[in-house]
C-alpha cells in the first residue's frame, strides 16, 4: 500500500478511512459486509471506497510468481492450443540458441507433478531426457504407482535413464515401481511381440490402462533430438522422412499437422500405444528450445498431450505461428479416425 500523487486528492480524513478498510480487506481477509458493519456505513460505500483506493494510486495490488515463470506466456499458450495446463518457463540466459530441453524444466515439471498427482493415481514415465531430469528433481509425489512406458535407448544404460527415473519417482511417492527392461526399439515385429510377453514387461504393460498421470518427452526428426531418428538405419529415416515425419514422441511419428504417420514402426517398439496415450486424462510433455519448437506445436496438434511444460524460446515460436485449427489438447479425438 502507498500515497501515490493521484491520492492527494482526497481529504486526510478519506485517506486514513480508506487505507483502514483497504488493511481490512485486501490484508486481513475481512468481508465488505464485515467492514461496512465494522464502520457503520453500508456495503456499498465499502466497495466505493475499495475502488477509489485502486484509482488513486492508494492501493497498488501486484501478481507475482516466480522470476522463471512466464505467466503471461504461459495462459497465452494454454488458451491457444487448448491446453489444460501450460507452464513457460525463462530459457536460461548462456543457453546455446539451438539448445533443446534446458534442465531447468525437468525441475519445473516435477513441482507440475507434485500438484497433478493424487494419492492412488498411477503414473506414467516415457523415455527421454527431460522426463529423467524431472524425476531426478522430484522431492514430493503423493503415493502412486510408477510404471515406465516405454523401453529404453540403449538397455545397456537402463540405470541411468527410464528405469532409474521410475525407480526415483516410486521412491519419492512410496509407491510401487514397475520398470520395463528392454530396448525401445527391435529389429523386428517377432522380437518385439516375444518382449511383450515376457513376465515383467506384460505386467507393466497391465498398467498402461490404469495411468491416470502421463509424463513424455518430445524430439523433433533429426539426429541427436529425437531418439527414434538416432535408432534408425539410414534407409529407414529417409523413408519416415519421405512420409512427412516432423516430430516423435514416445517411438510415435507425426507429420507437421499432427497427423499419426509410419504407423509401423510402433509395431517394433515396446511402447505405450497410441490410443492408450489418447485415453489417459492427463498427459504432459516436457519439451523446450527453438529446434524442437515446429515438432512440440506438431504434437499438440495431435490432441494427445493434454498439459506442456516448455521454455520462452519454443513458447515464442508457437505463440507467432498460425492459429491451430485441427486438434485441440482438451478434445481427445484420434484426427486419422477411429
Amino acid at each position: 500500500m502507498s500515497t501515490g500523487r493521484s491520492a492527494t486528492r482526497m481529504g486526510p480524513a478519506e485517506l486514513v478511512q480508506a487505507a483502514a478498510m483497504a488493511r481490512r480487506f485486501y490484508l486481513e481477509g475481512k468481508s465488505k459486509i464485515q467492514i461496512a458493519e465494522e464502520f457503520g456505513v453500508s456495503r456499498f460505500k465499502v466497495a466505493r471506497v475499495l475502488e477509489t483506493a485502486l484509482e488513486r494510486d492508494l492501493v497498488r495490488i501486484e501478481i507475482r510468481v516466480p522470476a522463471e515463470l512466464d505467466a503471461e506466456r504461459s495462459d497465452a499458450l494454454r488458451a491457444r492450443y487448448g491446453l489444460r495446463h501450460a507452464v513457460v518457463v525463462e530459457s536460461p540466459a548462456d543457453a546455446e540458441a539451438d539448445t533443446p530441453d534446458p534442465e531447468n524444466l525437468g525441475e519445473v515439471a516435477a513441482d507440475l507433478l507434485g500438484e497433478l498427482v493424487t494419492e492412488g493415481d498411477v503414473l506414467g514415465l516415457a523415455w527421454g531426457r527431460s522426463t529423467i531430469h524431472m524425476a531426478a528433481a522430484l522431492h514430493r509425489l503423493p503415493p502412486c504407482t510408477v510404471v515406465q512406458l516405454t523401453g529404453v535407448y540403449d538397455a545397456g544404460t537402463a540405470e541411468r535413464g527410464s528405469v532409474e527415473a521410475v525407480r526415483r519417482a516410486a521412491a519419492v511417492s512410496g509407491g510401487e515401481a514397475h520398470p520395463i527392461y528392454a530396448p525401445m526399439l527391435l529389429p523386428d515385429t517377432a522380437t518385439a511381440d516375444a518382449l511383450r510377453g515376457q513376465t515383467g514387461i506384460a505386467r507393466a504393460f497391465e498398467y498402461f490402462d490404469k495411468v491416470t498421470v502421463a509424463c513424455v518427452s518430445i524430439g523433433s526428426w533429426e539426429a541427436g533430438i529425437s531418439t527414434v531418428y538416432d535408432m534408425l538405419t539410414e534407409e529407414e529415416r529417409a523413408h519416415y522422412e519421405s512420409l512427412g515425419a516432423a516430430a516423435e514422441m514416445s517411438a510415435h511419428l507425426f507429420d507437421a499437422e499432427g497427423r499419426r504417420i509410419g504407423r509401423d514402426l510402433g509395431e517394433r517398439c515396446i511402447t505405450v500405444e497410441a490410443d492408450r496415450l489418447r485415453r489417459i486424462p492427463e498427459v504432459v510433455a516436457i519439451a523446450g528450445g527453438r529446434r524442437k519448437a515446429e515438432a512440440i506445436g506438431a504434437v499438440l496438434r495431435s490432441g494427445l498431450v493434454t498439459s506442456l511444460v516448455t521454455d520462452t524460446a519454443a513458447a515464442d515460436y508457437l505463440l507467432a505461428g498460425t492459429t491451430p485449427a485441427a486438434h485441440p489438447a482438451l478434445d481427445r479425438a484420434d484426427p486419422d479416425g477411429p
